[in-house]
């Protein structure tokens, strides 16, 4: 076999079935050979930045690995933003380009670019091939490396003329599976037990670690309050009575208010992301910490913890479960404060039942939570839409939520959306985005249409850059700039241009009627909902400020009430 029969024989081997990508010159090899499998479907996207997002969708929504391939040059530049995109959110993800023969590398070729130089600081580890050799090896390592520990992305750049070389049939050994065992846990039982107002605070290494079920049977037998970051919501499930929802800029006062009162902070999961804890010295004041992660990198970078363990979060998770059902934590009073906060200072918005009132954003979330299957995959987009979902959808499980967290990605969710429905072919998949980022990536409409793929399309469009208009309007003197996207195009008869059937609503009235015709209609749907360009998120925690100095609505109009009276 070939150097890019191998990379095809390395896919059967660890069970990857579906890889996406767009192919182009030096990357022909390899397409050249899928023409024989049929064992590896290959999806193909309308744009490379499309096939890393699809890629990353559905290594979140299936727990697998996402690979994507493209040709060298700006094949490889345009994979870079959704390479770094599963690189700050620790997703698995295996790329692979092709680059120019060898004997060009280096004289600025036609399509030549440095892929290692650019991708350093965005992948886990990367590889320039240089001998054929080497490629089934470095295809085992490189299929472990993006899936063990901390797990991320890993880029194997390979040259044209080497995919085409056959390559000896040397034995493909997999690396024998590390058990490091349960560290001792004698010192955080001490510290939990010894605690009158410990909070547990979970993120989006739970799910990494596949530890949903164990951190749950933890939450539900330590029955701690609970606090969750943008990428651990769905962590303690829907039900779980004592879960205060997000911290944050645009988290809860509630849990914000939790991690200000507590006097023992268990961080699990989670890398203390500057939008969760805001001003660090106003962080959690009053407790002692408990941080465990699987990455050492993460233990003390931000603050210092008063215990660190770091481990198998399975392992962990079970042995305190275990502990604390032997002797429960003996904390009533601060479950029912928390309980108290949660009821008085959580999403609890009451709807408009004005029926022809325009429709809000939180509004038609929380409609859009109570009628979804309760295994939905939700896509989100960047925005003020994605922080509505995150405050107001109820999730049961961290992979249903798929969110832009470290990088931030505008045209993140509807090529994630399209990963997570080839994860899934009949689960009801989601992407909820805003007019802003749906027309960062609004091509792969094509590739919904091409696979006939079911997947949802909700826009909700205030003709803005809702964000950017809100922070201009708080801490900018309300000094709007570049923020007008009041020359959108007609997004259902853009839809329509894809065949893609589409709705418009604009008043309370019709959000039930227009959710429920898109989820009952067998196929890809879109919704186009006008809301408010003056709508805000609420809460909001002014950039640099401490979490303790969350601005809300009635807090900002009763100061500027005072203000016109002065």
């Amino acid at each position: 076999m070939n150097g890019a029969q191998h990379i095809l024989e390395a896919f059967h081997r660890h069970n990857i079935s579906t890889v996406f990508g767009y192919p182009g010159g030096c990357i022909m090899p390899l397409y050249d050979a899928l023409v024989d499998d049929v064992g590896v479907e290959h999806v193909l996207c309308r744009h490379e930045q499309g096939c890393a997002l699809a890629a990353d969708g559905y290594a979140r929504a299936s727990g697998k690995l996402g690979v994507c391939i493209a040709t060298s040059g700006p094949g490889a530049t345009n994979l870079i933003t959704g390479v770094a995109n599963a690189h700050r959110d620790s997703i698995p993800m295996l790329v692979i380009t092709g680059q120019v023969p060898s004997g060009l590398i280096g004289t600025d070729a036609f399509q030549e670019t440095d892929v290692l130089g650019m991708t350093l600081g965005i992948v886990k580890h990367s590889y320039l091939v240089d001998d054929a050799d080497t490629l089934p090896g470095i295809m085992e390592e490189a299929i472990e490396l993006a899936q063990s520990g901390r797990p991320g992305p890993v880029w194997i750049d390979i040259p044209k003329d080497l995919l085409l070389t056959d390559v000896a049939d040397a034995p493909c050994s997999r690396p024998e599976p590390q058990h490091g065992g349960c560290p001792d846990l004698t010192e955080a039982l001490t510290m939990l037990r010894s605690a009158r107002k410990p909070l547990l605070y979970s993120g989006g290494g739970i799910s990494l670690a596949h530890a949903e079920h164990s951190f749950r049977a933890f939450a539900e037998s330590s029955a701690m309050p609970s606090v969750v970051t943008l990428k651990g919501i769905g962590n303690a499930g829907k039900h779980n009575p004592y879960n205060l929802g997000m911290l944050g800029m645009h988290g809860s006062r509630a849990a914000n208010k939790a991690v200000d009162e507590c006097d023992l902070l268990l961080v699990i999961g989670a890398r203390l992301d500057d939008r969760a804890t805001g001003n660090l010295n106003g962080f959690a004041p009053n407790a002692r910490m408990i941080h465990i992660d699987a990455d050492a990198a993460e233990i003390n970078k931000l603050r210092p913890a008063d215990l660190a363990i770091r481990g198998d979060l399975n392992d962990i998770l079970t042995a305190l479960t275990t502990a604390l059902q032997d002797k429960p934590l003996a904390i009533g009073e601060w479950r029912k404060q928390c309980r108290t906060w949660h009821t008085t200072a959580g999403f609890h918005a009451a709807d408009n039942e004005e029926a022809l009132a325009p429709i809000t954003g939180p509004a038609f979330i929380r409609q859009l939570s109570r009628v979804a299957p309760d295994d939905t995959v939700i896509a989100c987009d960047v925005g003020q839409h994605q922080m509505w979902v995150a405050q107001h959808y109820e999730f049961d499980h961290p992979r249903h939520h798929l969110t832009s967290g470290g990088l931030g990605t505008m045209g993140f969710g509807l090529p994630a959306a399209i990963g997570a429905q080839f994860a899934d072919r009949n689960s009801t998949v989601i992407n909820v985005t805003g007019d802003g980022s749906f027309m960062m990536n609004a091509q792969e409409l094509a590739t919904i249409r091409r696979y006939n793929l079911p997947v949802k399309l909700i826009v909700m469009d205030n003709q803005c850059l809702g964000m950017v208009r809100q922070q201009q309007e708080l801490f900018y003197n309300n000094r709007e700039s570049q923020i007008n996207l009041d020359d959108n195009p007609d997004f259902v008869a853009m839809a329509r241009a894809f065949d893609i059937p589409a709705l418009h609503i604009e008043r309370t009235d019709q959000i039930r009627r227009g959710i429920e015709t898109i989820l009952a209609y067998n196929g890809p749907m879109l919704l186009h909902v006008a809301i408010s360009r003056e709508e805000n998120v609420w809460p909001i925690v002014k950039p640099g400020a401490s979490n303790r100095d969350m601005i809300d609505e009635t807090a900002r109009t009763s100061k500027a009430s005072k203000e016109q009276v002065a």
